[in-house]
C-alpha cells in the first residue's frame, strides 16, 4: 500500500496544506486543502473518502472535488463516490455543506437515484472493507464527533490519530495492533496549552503523556501532523525537549518524525 500525504498542516498558508491522505490512487482519508494539488485525472480516480471529523480544515476540498471531476465521472460511467463517516459528521455536511445554499447537494445530483456522492454512516470500532483494503475506525476525543483510522497493510497497520485530545481508549486499541507508522497531531505549542486543551487538541506536554502509554514491544516511526504554521517552529522544539530521556540528553524514547506534505510511504 502506497500513502501520500497530500496536506498535513493545521492551518494554510504558503506551502502549508491541510489535512488529507491518498492511499493507493482510489482512498482518501480526509479530505483538506492538500486535495487540490490532485490533477483531475486523480481526483476522478478516487472512489471512497473516508473522514475523521466535520471540521473544515478536514472537509474543505470534498464539495470542490465533486464539482471539479463531476462531469468526467458522469462521462465514465463512475459509481457514486463513497463518503465514510460518523452519523453526526454526515448529518454537520448535509445541514452546513450540502444544503444547496452553501454548496449543491451532490447526494440527490443528478438524480437521487444515480448521485455523485453517497454518505455511508460508520461506528467507531468498525471495521470496513474499502477498495481493497481493511480500514479500522479508532476513537477520538474531539470537539465534535471523530474517529483516527487503522489501515491494515502487508508492513503492519498505518495510524492515524484524527484530530484528538487524552484518549486512552485509542492507546488501549493501538496497543493491540502490529504498528508500522503512526501519525497524530499536535496542533498548539506548550506556550498556548490551555487553548489546546479548551479545543481539544494536543500540546507537547500532552503528547509526551500520550505516548508513554504505548505498550507495543517494537519501536515505530511516530510522525507529527497538524501543527499550526505559526507555530510549528516551537513545537518541534518543544517536543524534542519533552520526549529527551532524563538525565541523559542524547537520549530519546521515541523515533518521532515531522510530517510533511508530499512524502510517500510505501507498506
Amino acid at each position: 500500500m502506497r500513502v501520500r500525504v497530500l496536506g498535513c498542516s493545521g492551518a494554510i498558508a504558503q506551502g502549508c496544506r491541510t489535512t488529507s491522505f491518498l492511499l493507493d490512487d482510489d482512498v482518501l482519508i480526509d479530505a483538506g486543502t492538500g486535495v487540490g494539488d490532485l490533477s483531475l485525472d486523480e481526483m476522478a480516480a478516487v472512489n471512497h473518502v473516508l473522514l475523521t471529523h466535520s471540521h473544515l480544515d478536514h472537509v474543505a476540498s470534498l464539495p470542490l472535488m465533486l464539482d471539479a471531476v463531476a462531469a468526467l465521472r458522469l462521462a465514465a460511467g463512475a459509481p457514486p463516490l463513497q463518503v465514510h463517516a460518523l452519523p453526526g459528521t454526515i448529518d454537520a455536511l448535509k445541514v452546513h455543506i450540502f444544503n444547496n445554499l452553501i454548496w449543491p447537494d451532490f447526494s440527490a445530483i443528478p438524480s437521487a437515484d444515480t448521485p455523485l456522492m453517497r454518505f455511508n454512516p460508520i461506528a467507531v470500532g468498525e471495521t470496513l472493507q474499502v477498495g481493497g483494503k481493511r480500514i479500522e475506525a479508532l476513537p477520538a476525543v474531539h470537539t465534535v464527533p471523530a474517529v483516527g483510522y487503522a489501515v491494515d497493510s502487508a508492513s503492519g497497520h498505518w495510524v492515524f490519530s484524527g484530530d484528538t485530545e487524552r484518549n486512552p481508549a485509542f492507546w488501549q486499541r493501538v496497543n493491540q495492533l502490529k504498528v508500522a507508522l503512526l501519525i497524530i497531531e499536535t496542533a498548539f505549542s506548550d506556550r498556548e496549552k490551555e487553548l489546546a486543551k479548551r479545543s481539544l487538541h494536543l500540546a507537547p506536554s500532552t503528547l509526551a503523556e500520550e505516548l508513554d502509554q504505548i505498550q507495543c514491544d517494537h519501536r515505530f516511526p511516530i510522525y507529527i501532523t497538524h501543527t499550526k504554521p505559526a507555530e510549528t517552529g516551537l513545537i518541534m522544539e518543544e517536543i524534542r525537549r519533552f520526549d529527551q530521556t532524563p538525565n541523559r540528553e542524547a537520549d530519546v524514547r521515541h523515533d518521532i518524525r515531522w510530517l510533511s506534505a508530499g512524502q510517500t510511504f510505501e507498506l
